[in-house]
């Protein structure tokens, strides 16, 4: 399933993010756990990991209607759009829920940044979807 793409990809990078992968090979293909990251405003998380070779799982294509990208803020939960409630109706799904419990594909890009993403070891995309 592909995802929705913001305009904003092909505005200059300027914020930091970092993605966290317990399972870098699972996720990646590689074995490297860390990805450092300098992105556009106004993208979405989800499309960011995509982007850059980073398989979270995404069953409903990112709108919001499942829980399978579920992701932890481990810095940064200012810079990005506040949880809506249909969010948090649907993080509540998700296994491992923790206070910075936020679905990938919601999350857009506000701030400065740096914005620090931890992916779960469970969340694999069992498809490898090619970013597009």
């Amino acid at each position: 399933m592909s995802i929705r793409h913001s305009d904003h990809l092909n505005d200059p990078p300027v914020v930091p993010v970092k993605f966290i992968l317990e399972d870098p090979e699972g996720l990646t293909g590689s074995d490297t756990p860390e990805r450092d990251l300098v992105v556009p405003k106004g993208c979405h998380l989800l499309e960011v990991a995509m982007e850059n070779g980073i398989n979270i799982e995404h069953a409903c294509g990112g709108v919001c209607a499942c829980s399978t990208c579920h992701i932890y803020i481990e810095q940064g939960m200012k810079d990005l759009t506040e949880a809506t409630e249909a969010e948090d109706d649907r993080v509540e799904e998700a296994p491992g829920l923790q206070r910075n419990s936020r679905l990938a594909c919601q999350c857009e890009i506000t701030g400065k940044g740096p914005i620090v993403v931890r992916v779960p070891a469970w969340n694999r995309n069992a498809v490898k979807e090619a970013p597009h």
